[in-house]
């Protein structure tokens, strides 16, 4: 059976056909609508046959496509230090829900894309180009609406997700990072984070994932010791009622290098 393109692949087509129409995909009101959405892939691989057709699958097919109808700047990264089972990750941000909602029908129009994506999109049963996809759409923080993109050169990333225990708890985290003043502190630190989104659907929820930027592990190892020490951040995690204990239930964090054609 031949595989449907792009998100359709996706555990997020199911869940976004129910929720997303009840969200507005109309024409932003407030500054606080003007917010971008992300959608954050994760590619299970058995083995270097499959990491090849999705590396080629992007560098080649969806990379330029997408870049064709206006998306930029789409990261894809691989785990600095993987264990069992590789993954690629990738980050493709829409400017709105329209945009998310239509870019899907447009590929399967393209024919470029729709040759060149061939391998990837007919793989057979027998020889599927990936085990498995986890996918889920986050909605950009206030007080960083958009992607902000680190300086080309040598890099890692490190993809974190702070799971809460309650709906109330993320929305007071996020107040955290937006109004008490933790994403200026990230970024007075130099650790040029590149967003930080809400997850509306996905796994894990209710959750929050953002994504920093360093030289490497010691420069990495470095920021955060500044962080943990720094008087700011001292003093808004001894606000009661930002205690991390009552706010955050679970953090993961994942390190990752971009592709060689990542545009992040």
């Amino acid at each position: 059976m031949k595989r449907r393109s792009f998100v359709k692949t996706t555990v997020l087509g199911t869940a976004a056909a129910t929720i997303l129409p009840q969200l507005s995909f109309g024409k932003s009101t407030s500054k606080t609508e003007n917010r971008m959405y992300y959608e954050l892939r994760t590619y299970t691989l058995k083995d270097a046959t499959q990491q090849s057709l999705v590396e080629n699958y992007f560098e080649k097919a969806a990379i330029p496509a997408l870049n064709r109808l206006g998306i930029k700047n789409v990261g894809v990264f691989t785990e600095l230090k993987p264990s069992g089972q590789s993954t690629l990750i990738a980050l493709i941000p829409f400017q709105s829900l329209n945009e998310f909602e239509s870019v899907h029908a447009k590929l399967e129009q393209d024919k470029g894309y729709l040759a060149a994506a061939s391998a990837y999109l007919n793989a057979p049963a027998t020889a599927p180009a990936y085990e498995r996809i986890e996918s889920s759409l986050l909605k950009a923080f206030t007080h960083m609406p958009g992607l902000e993109l680190p300086q080309k050169g040598k890099r890692i990333f490190e993809l974190r997700r702070y799971e809460h225990a309650s709906e109330a708890a993320g929305t007071k985290k996020r107040e955290m990072f937006n109004d008490a003043g933790e994403i200026d502190i990230f970024k007075r630190l130099g650790f040029k984070p590149v967003f930080f989104g809400e997850t509306v659907i996905g796994q894990y929820r209710p959750n929050l994932i953002y994504m920093v930027t360093f030289d490497d592990m010691a420069a990495h190892d470095q920021h955060w010791k500044s962080f943990g020490g720094d008087p700011e951040w001292k003093k808004i995690s001894a606000i009661p009622e930002y205690a991390d204990a009552k706010l955050v239930s679970k953090i993961t964090a994942t390190f990752l290098q971009p592709a060689a054609y990542s545009q992040i």
